[in-house]
């Protein structure tokens, strides 16, 4: 493996994202912050607790996973499509490197990003509401696959990608609603019998039961079918990426 051209694309993206700082990091911060306030004082005062859970608590490791998806989502997106857009991805093709290696320095940058921004929210939650973490480990797992298989899913889409609008197109139309719909704010129990199953459709849903249970020790759904769907998902992205740069496609004129 090719380890300097893998760093060279991870510390050009880290440099990209420290000029950004504001819009890349501070940004989520404070959005998230405001979530907290809304949901966890507003709503918090009429639901007292959720599975033993005050709502204030409950709702964590969903604004994280909110924040995490989305953020290693566009980062990554935006990391492969404006190379392409201003015609240095034929540099990046010209050069020695294979698919993986590209693929490593630009999601792993993108990953990190996600991280580091789920990592302060984290922090951040400590000081609107009491929280403890059952299984660390397990909840570091689950972040770090989260991190990597949306920066992954973003990778593909900053490929397939030809405008800016198709570029927020998936992130703003199909995620958003998936994430807001798979339990963020609430538990599956709280719902209907018809919307209980049709939650149970959505893979979102098992990402974000498996994180709560790393958390609380409770969830929507066991845990081991939580890691085989997210498993499943990283899978297919890296196989579609391979697709892609042996085939070309959309990479080159």
């Amino acid at each position: 493996m090719n380890v300097h051209a893998v760093t060279t694309i991870y510390k050009r993206e880290m440099i990209r994202f420290r000029r950004t700082i504001v819009q890349s990091l501070v940004a989520p911060v404070i959005s998230t912050s405001l979530y907290f306030v809304v949901f966890g004082a507003a709503i918090g005062s009429r639901i007292d607790e959720v599975e033993g859970v005050s709502y204030g608590s409950y709702i964590v490791p969903g604004l994280i996973m909110l924040t995490v998806m989305m953020q290693g989502t566009t980062n990554s997106a935006i990391a492969i499509y404006f190379p392409k857009y201003m015609g240095a991805i034929y540099e990046i093709l010209a050069a020695p490197v294979n698919f993986f290696e590209v693929t490593l320095g630009l999601v792993g940058a993108a990953m990190t990003k996600a991280l580091i921004i789920g990592t302060i929210i984290l922090a951040t939650s400590f000081f609107f509401v009491d929280i403890s973490i059952a299984h660390p480990l397990a909840m570091v797992g689950f972040l770090l696959l989260t991190c990597l298989s949306f920066a992954l899913l973003g990778f593909i889409i900053g490929i397939w990608a030809k405008t800016f609008e198709q570029l927020n197109l998936v992130p703003q139309l199909i995620l958003t609603p998936l994430i807001f719909l798979g339990g963020s704010f609430y538990s599956a129990s709280m719902l209907p019998g018809f919307w209980q199953g049709v939650i149970h459709l959505n893979p979102v849903f098992y990402l974000i039961s498996g994180f709560r249970w790393s958390f609380f020790g409770t969830s929507d759904v066991p845990v081991g079918l939580s890691l085989l769907a997210i498993a499943i998902f990283t899978a297919i992205c890296l196989g579609l990426i391979a697709r892609i740069f042996q085939t070309g496609w959309r990479l080159r004129g």
